[in-house]
């Protein structure tokens, strides 16, 4: 690449010192936050204001940047701006990290990652290098992503590098963007992809180079895909030991046993998060686009997205083993997280279960250490009730998420009626016919393993 005015290599003189990330969620500001710490400038923009106003101020909105080690990347010179600036124009680098969301059929929203493009699109200038990190689909990239940016009349690969890298984060496990993972990077030419792959280096002890961005994209689906269809089995495994009066936590639990050829996965209320319950949508929308049906995949996705519906029917099972029903039931939902031990509730199972208990006519309540104010699937807004005033006033409970800072022993010597969709009751000796577990049904102890 050269730079028409001087004739100068730009590759060769750029050495990508000041880093812009779009999106400050929980992959931009973990990355925002590491580059500071890797001795790099680093902007950072945020389309929420409110958010935006938060890092500045030093209060991280996430669990896995702590508000001293924000504050220390602050003083380090992170600065935060605002989306509408052309401040993007003094970086050298430029990342994108903002959602890929489902719509209501679940098609590919691609309207963040657009907009980030357009951001970047009207200060974009020759020489820069532009990673996208958001999970999508093969072809984003050098689609939808690059038209945005080539709007400009600039031309990837030859005014500026084009590159995808995708994020690896777990959220509530802050060393899921440290230097021990390993990242993958693919670049529309190779030049794009040694930059990339240069940069990244200065964060992680392992960059893998991959051939393409479709390539990087696609491997990124896989390794979220491999998850959701296995824990899509376990869930239709429990489904199936419910009626064949067999525990599917000791079914489990002794097929891990075995030291090689199987994985333990575990089943649940639903799958939650940015990436589990999505990206199997991603990946069968794209094989359509090649007369390519992927009814495995996809079918997949569908079980687990169902899961909040049975353990809907479990609560209603639980009720009429005491002659009751749903329609007015005082229901209290433990957790409302998408996972344990982290505030993050995005596509959390607990907004349709919730949302369907009071469909059913149900009053309900929840409790969650770690999230103060949550909104059902009907757009319901609940506020955190105390753990002991959720107790006294219900009269089932359903544990979602199993948060370590739940008193369990408290949870299982008070409550009258319980279904467990988690196995927290494991190992606990339990009344007769209190506790309904999804996967096993009525039990008096759980299996130890």
């Amino acid at each position: 690449m050269i730079d028409k005015a001087t004739g100068e290599s730009l590759r060769a003189t750029s050495k990508d010192e000041r880093i812009g990330i779009l999106g400050l969620g929980y992959v931009g500001l973990p990355l925002a936050v590491t580059f500071c710490e890797a001795g790099l400038q680093v902007l950072g923009l945020d389309a929420n204001t409110e958010r935006s106003s938060a890092i500045r101020g030093g209060r991280s909105p996430i669990d896995d940047v702590s508000d001293a080690r924000l504050a220390t990347a602050l003083g380090q010179g992170l600065e935060i701006g605002e989306p509408q600036t052309d401040a993007l124009a003094t970086c050298d680098v430029i990342f994108v990290c903002v959602p890929t969301p489902i719509d209501h059929a679940k098609n590919p929203d691609l309207g963040p990652i657009r907009a980030a493009a357009k951001t970047i699109a009207a200060s974009l200038r020759a020489g820069q290098l532009v990673i996208l990190q958001s999970t999508t689909y093969p072809g984003t990239t050098v689609g939808p992503f690059r038209e945005e940016l080539e709007r400009t009349g600039l031309v990837a690969g030859t005014d500026f590098e084009l590159a995808f890298a995708p994020e690896r984060i777990n959220p509530g496990d802050p060393t899921s963007a440290g230097s021990e993972i390993p990242r993958l990077v693919g670049g529309t030419k190779p030049e794009s992809t040694e930059r990339a792959a240069k940069l990244l280096e200065k964060i992680s002890g392992h960059v893998v180079r991959l051939s393409s961005p479709d390539a990087a994209e696609l491997a990124k689906l896989l390794e979220n895909v491999f998850r959701n269809v296995n824990i899509a089995l376990v869930n239709q495994l429990a489904l199936l030991c419910e009626r064949m009066n067999v525990d599917v936590w000791e079914v489990i639990d002794a097929a891990a046993t075995k030291p090689f050829g199987f994985m333990r996965f575990t089943p649940g209320p639903g799958v939650g998060g940015h990436c589990i319950p999505v990206d199997p949508y991603y990946l069968a929308w794209r094989a359509r686009e090649f007369d390519f049906v992927d009814r495995f995949v996809e079918t997949a996705g569908d079980i687990n997205l169902a899961m909040p519906r049975h353990v809907v029917a479990l609560a209603s099972t639980a009720l009429n083993d005491r002659n009751r029903s749903l329609r007015g039931s005082r229901i209290g939902v433990i957790g409302v997280a998408f996972k344990p031990n982290v505030s993050d509730a995005r596509n959390s199972p607990a907004a349709q279960i919730l949302g369907l208990l009071s469909e059913n006519g149900a009053e309900v309540a929840y409790h969650d250490p770690h999230i103060s104010r949550f909104r059902d699937d009907h757009g319901v807004e609940l506020a955190s009730r105390s753990f002991s005033e959720l107790l006294d006033w219900a009269e089932l409970i359903v544990v979602v998420t199993a948060h370590r800072a739940i008193d369990w022993d408290a949870l299982f010597e008070r409550a009258d009626l319980i279904v467990d969709s988690v196995n927290c009751s494991r190992g606990r000796a339990v009344r007769p016919r209190q506790v309904l577990r999804l996967g096993a049904g009525w039990t008096v102890q759980a299996a130890t393993g």
